[in-house]
């Protein structure tokens, strides 16, 4: 009678209900939720405030990979998010019938407001761009774009040579996102960036905000704006970024306005499919920020990873010199396997691509025996990380051992997805794929690692959705 009287005021009734309705919903995500049954901490299943913190904190990767460890290869993470790491859930996941549509969080990668050919959830309006530019990714046009990019490699090796006479330690990750860029902008937009003209990259502090943002990658929108917006406010380095954003700005603005609805480059074919210009502006921001940061980072870990196996880099060395001159560096086996390896094992995206399961739900037989129903609306994915390291695919998984893709198994090759999967894997893969190639065949041949040693014997990154080199180099000293 007590109570009943007490809860016929209004105050009294709705400080009651402030305290039934989370303890209500705590205990329906812990013991009723469609997902209460899937493996994972307790904490997990309560909050997103865990995987939040694991994001901003740079170690979402590498604790989702603690938590497979103890509970099995599908855990979940968030009250309504799983994350798989069994590569049996790829195909279903990514490829097959188009592959699950892209979370909701991916819309926090928009640039100025627009959405990219990256960010973009919905099919139809991504695809209207991307067959305008899928063109200058296909194997005949990047043949032909050739020379474009090796022009760029060489002016990078150049600077390479010069600076390892100089005794002084050289960091890798500043030359290699130069050329990165060089490459992406001569051959996309029809004129290079020149970054490798500059003693330290103009763009950097550019590149390094737009991979910060994958901090705060699973905040919902509006949380997500406030934060971003603050923390830009309040970041120390603030006029640096603001010049380096300026400077990309206004390349972009002068390649967007310059550009005729008739011409080839990038540009010009988005505007001429009917994409406004302050839009164009953002894809082309989208694609010399991928261009750089991931192109960048896979090439400086193979050259770190290569001045560490004198022998593996004489071996490539000898395949590359004994190649008829005009050979496509892309058909030299084992440089193929050194190119793979270092994809494998670089991490340039470590974290997990989320998708949205559809209204049918998502059945799944995991390789342990168990099976799992997943409801319409929940959140699954597969990490690079957990893939590419897991001891049961690939033996000693952080070891650079290139000779592994000489005879790889068929979970090997399935399980090797530096680029994403599917029809939302990276559009500029091959692109990215042919600087790689050209660029370590150039090194081999160049010998431009002969005397060089590794300054620090371990490379730490920050796990963000684009990692982050702790220390931002990667650093080489000839001796």
């Amino acid at each position: 009678m007590a109570l009943q009287a007490l809860l016929q005021t209004p105050a009294t009734a709705l400080i009651a209900l402030s305290f039934a309705f989370p303890i209500t919903l705590l205990v329906y995500r812990l013991f009723f939720h469609p997902l209460a049954r899937v493996p994972g901490p307790f904490y997990a299943s309560l909050s997103s405030l865990w995987i939040y913190t694991q994001s901003y904190r740079g170690t979402e990767a590498s604790a989702i990979d603690a938590l497979h460890a103890r509970y099995g290869p599908v855990v979940r993470v968030a009250p309504n998010e799983v994350d798989i790491s069994d590569g049996a859930a790829l195909a279903p996941i990514y490829t097959e019938r188009g592959g699950f549509i892209k979370a909701q969080c991916y819309s926090n990668f928009d640039i100025d407001g627009h959405p990219t050919i990256f960010s973009e959830l919905n099919v139809a309006e991504r695809a209207k761009r991307a067959k305008a530019v899928a063109g200058m990714f296909s194997t005949a046009s990047l043949r032909a774009g050739n020379d474009a990019i090796k022009e760029c490699v060489d002016r990078m090796l150049s600077r390479m040579e010069r600076e390892a006479t100089s005794g002084q330690v050289v960091n890798l990750l500043n030359l290699t996102r130069s050329l990165a860029l060089d490459a992406v902008s001569a051959y996309l937009f029809g004129k290079g960036y020149n970054g490798i003209q500059e003693e330290k990259l103009s763009a950097s502090e550019f590149v390094d905000t737009f991979v910060a943002v994958g901090r705060f990658f699973y905040l919902p929108s509006a949380v997500f704006a406030f934060v971003e917006h603050w923390s830009a406010q309040l970041d120390e380095n603030k006029q640096h970024v603001e010049k380096s954003m300026q400077t990309v700005d206004d390349f972009v603005s002068e390649l967007v306005e310059d550009a005729s609805e008739d011409g080839t480059a990038y540009q010009s074919r988005l505007l001429k499919a009917g994409i406004l210009k302050h839009e164009t502006k953002a894809q082309c921001k989208d694609l010399m920020f991928a261009g750089t940061d991931s192109t960048g980072m896979n090439l400086a870990m193979i050259c770190w990873f290569l001045a560490q196996y004198p022998d593996r880099y004489s071996r490539l060395r000898r395949e590359v010199l004994e190649a008829p001159p005009s050979s496509d560096p892309q058909s030299l086996p084992y440089l193929a396997c050194v190119i793979k390896e270092g994809l494998r094992l670089s991490m340039a995206n470590p974290t997990r691509l989320p998708r949205v399961v559809p209204p049918s739900g998502f059945p799944f037989s995991a390789s342990n025996g168990k099976s799992y129903n997943f409801p319409p609306g929940a959140l699954v994915g597969c990490a690079p990380y957990s893939l590419h390291f897991n001891t049961e695919i690939f033996e000693s998984p952080r070891s650079f051992i290139p000779e592994r893709w000489e005879t790889p198994t068929k979970e090997m090759v399935r399980d090797h997805i530096p680029f994403g999967l599917g029809t939302r894997q990276c559009i500029a893969r091959n692109l990215a794929t042919v600087e790689l190639f050209i660029a370590v065949a150039e090194i081999a041949r160049r010998d431009v690692l002969s005397g060089a040693r590794i300054v620090r014997d371990k490379i730490e990154i920050v796990e963000w959705f684009n990692s982050k080199v702790k220390g931002e180099r990667i650093e080489l000293v000839w001796k």
